[in-house]
C-alpha cells in the first residue's frame, strides 16, 4: 500500500517512514498539509497519516479538505496524529472526517496494527465495487442472468456450509472460504460478455459451432478476472473468482471443459458452482426451455453423481435440498411469476 505522510517535524517524519517502510508499505511524505493536498491531487494515495498541528494547512483541515473531494476514485482513509487527549478533540477530528487516531509519540507496533486495518476496510471496499461492477456488466448482457446471479450465490453458499462440517473439508472451507463464494460465485459467467449477441440470445439450440463458441466463456472470464487481478494483486478474491469462471463446467468424470479436468483437479469451488448452477439451469424457464420441477432437478444431478458432479457435492445438495427449494422460491425470475 502507498501511504501518504504529512508532518512538519522532520524526526517524526523519518521516524513514520521507516516504520511503514519496514511493514512493506510504499511512502511519500509532505511537510505540511496544503503539500500533501496537491500530492494528492497529482498522485493518489488511499491511506493519508497526518500530524494535528502543522503550518499552512493542519492535520484537520487536511482532512475536510479531502472529504470535500468528491472526485477522487476511492475513498481515502484518514489517521490523524495527536499528542491532545480529550473527548472535544477527539470529536473535532471525526467531525472533520478522520478514520482513527494516533498518539504522538507513537508506538509502532500500534501504528503497524492500525495501517492493517486500515488496509482491511480498504480491501473490502474494493473487492465489494469489483464485484458489483463486474456482475453487472454480465447481467447487461444476459436478460436471463439477474435472479440467476443470486440463487446461484445462495446454492454455492448452502452448498460449502454444507460441506464445512464434513471432517475432509474442515481444513479448506471455513467461515471465509464460504464468504468468498457467496461474494465471488456471480461472477462465473462473466465471460459471457464477450460471447457475440447471435450465441448468447439465440432462442434455440446452439449448433456445434455455435456451442464452441459459447464454451469460450470459460476461459474468457478467466482472463478478465486474471487481467483484474495483476492490476489489484491484493485482491486475493479474485483468485476463487477465476477459478470459478474457468471450472464450473469441468465435470468429476474429466468430460467437461474447457480443460476436461477430473475429480479434485477441479478446484471445490468450481465443483460446488457447477452443480448451483445446472440446478438452476433446470428449475428455471429459459426462452428456450421450461422449467423443470425440484423433484426433476434433483434426479437429474443425483443420475450425475460421480459423472458430472463431485459425490459429495452430490450428498450435501440432498441434505440441504429443502433449503434450495426456498431459495427457488424466494427468487422466483419475475416471467414466471407473471406465468
Amino acid at each position: 500500500m502507498k501511504i501518504l505522510i504529512a508532518d512538519d517535524d522532520a524526526l517524526m517524519l523519518q521516524m513514520l517512514e521507516h516504520t511503514l517502510r519496514r511493514h512493506g508499505h510504499e511512502v511519500v511524505t509532505a511537510t505540511n498539509g496544503r503539500l500533501a493536498l496537491e500530492h494528492l491531487h497529482n498522485d493518489p494515495c488511499q491511506l493519508v497519516i497526518s500530524d494535528w498541528e502543522m503550518p499552512e494547512m493542519n492535520g484537520p483541515e487536511l482532512v475536510k479538505a479531502i472529504r470535500s473531494n468528491t472526485t477522487g476514485a476511492s475513498y481515502v482513509y484518514l489517521i490523524l496524529l495527536t499528542s491532545r487527549d480529550g473527548t472535544n478533540h477527539v470529536i473535532e477530528g471525526l467531525t472533520a472526517g478522520a478514520d482513527d487516531f494516533v498518539t504522538k509519540p507513537f508506538n509502532p507496533t500500534e501504528l503497524a496494527m492500525r495501517v492493517r486495518v486500515a488496509e482491511r476496510i480498504l480491501a473490502l471496499e474494493s473487492r465489494d465495487l469489483i464485484i458489483f461492477g463486474m456482475a453487472k456488466l454480465a447481467e447487461s448482457r444476459d436478460p436471463d442472468t439477474g435472479t440467476h446471479l443470486e440463487r446461484v450465490r445462495n446454492y454455492s453458499r448452502v452448498l460449502a456450509r454444507h460441506l464445512s462440517g464434513i471432517p475432509k473439508y474442515s481444513d479448506q472451507v471455513d467461515a471465509n472460504f464460504v464468504r468468498m463464494i457467496y461474494l465471488t460465485s456471480p461472477l462465473h459467467d462473466i465471460g459471457k460478455v464477450a460471447v457475440p449477441d447471435c450465441v448468447l440470445l439465440k432462442p434455440s439450440g446452439l449448433s456445434d459451432a455455435e456451442f464452441s463458441i459459447m464454451k469460450e466463456h470459460t476461459t474468457m472470464g478467466a482472463a478478465t478476472l486474471e487481467a483484474a487481478l495483476a492490476e489489484y494483486p491484493e485482491a486475493s478474491f479474485l483468485l476463487m473468482a477465476k477459478e470459478i469462471a474457468l471450472t464450473h463446467h469441468e465435470r468429476f468424470d474429466g468430460s467437461g471443459y474447457p480443460h476436461k479436468l477430473r475429480g479434485e483437479q477441479i478446484p471445490l469451488c468450481g465443483r460446488i458452482v457447477a452443480l448451483a448452477d445446472v440446478y438452476d439451469a433446470l428449475t428455471s424457464k429459459r426462452v428456450y426451455k421450461g422449467s423443470f420441477s425440484h423433484a426433476v432437478a434433483r434426479s437429474i444431478i443425483t443420475e450425475g453423481r460421480g459423472g458430472h458432479f463431485d459425490p459429495d457435492v452430490v450428498d450435501a445438495f440432498v441434505r440441504c435440498e429443502s433449503q434450495f427449494v426456498d431459495i427457488q422460491r424466494r427468487f422466483i425470475e419475475p416471467v414466471a411469476q407473471a406465468a
